[in-house]
């Protein structure tokens, strides 16, 4: 990939490192602990190793570097370069042996998303982007992402990760929307997200985001040509409900009709 962002380099060590400790363990007999009691938030060793990896080797490397992660919380999140991590973005797909996962791997540099990776090593690849440019990594090759041009709801490919993740005040929005949609696919994870950067779909919109969940993706979005941004048009930093488009101008006519839905 082709990434100016002075952290670039690491970042391929992140990957690389968190790549060796997860995928041993797709496909394989697992355990699988809940992390709710009411409700159904898988965890595994893969997430818990691939994040100790991670943050092993920011702590060798980058001690004055601040850390948030899924798995294990924050450390010196007040530094001016924060490491965000979701080891495994789409533990329920890991643990059916579904592909549609990755490891998250962002950076804030004084509260900003600036630099991003979203690596699947199962299926050897990755998407990177440092919000100028954007690029991807795999069996086709490496290329430059561009996001495509969709000015209108009625061209649009949406994703959500499931409707049910949505509040009934959101829900009904959400669904007026896609009912304007060409086509609405669920369950891609951060796969979403990576399709719209490559220019396949158009629009995400989900809701009940962590940072973890979308520092990563932000630049990779950007970078494409993109626009990320809560339902309210302010920053992804800290997650919350989250609309990307690949296209600016069909971003404004999303954030029309989502802005004021009232948080509940």
């Amino acid at each position: 990939m082709q990434l100016s962002h002075d952290f670039y380099p690491f970042l391929e060590d992140l990957a690389k490192a968190s790549s060796a400790a997860i995928l041993p363990h797709f496909r394989t007999s697992h355990g699988v602990e809940n992390k709710l009691s009411g409700g159904f938030d898988p965890v595994t060793v893969a997430d818990r190793g691939g994040e100790e990896a991670m943050r092993a080797l920011i702590n060798a490397r980058h001690p004055e570097h601040g850390i948030l992660g899924e798995e294990f919380g924050s450390e010196r999140t007040d530094a001016e370069h924060v490491w965000v991590l979701d080891p495994i973005d789409g533990t329920r797909s890991f643990i059916t042996g579904l592909p549609t996962w990755g490891t998250l791997i962002g950076l804030t540099t004084n509260g900003r998303p600036s630099l991003g990776m979203m690596v699947q090593p199962y299926v050897n690849e990755a998407y990177a982007g440092d919000t100028k440019s954007a690029w991807y990594r795999g069996p086709l090759g490496t290329r430059q992402l561009k996001s495509r041009a969709c000015a209108s709801l009625a061209d649009a490919v949406l994703f959500t990760t499931s409707p049910r993740i949505f509040k009934p005040v959101e829900k009904e929005a959400y669904d007026s929307i896609e009912k304007q949609v060409r086509l609405a696919r669920y369950g891609t994870d951060c796969y979403a997200y990576c399709m719209v950067a490559a220019g396949m779909a158009d629009v995400v919109i989900e809701t009940g985001l962590q940072a973890y969940d979308i520092v990563a993706l932000a630049p990779i979005i950007e970078g494409a040509g993109g626009v990320v941004t809560t339902w309210s048009g302010g920053s992804p930093a800290n997650g919350g409900r989250i609309v990307a488009s690949g296209d600016p101008r069909l971003h404004e006519i999303v954030l029309k009709q989502l802005m004021d839905v009232p948080q509940t």
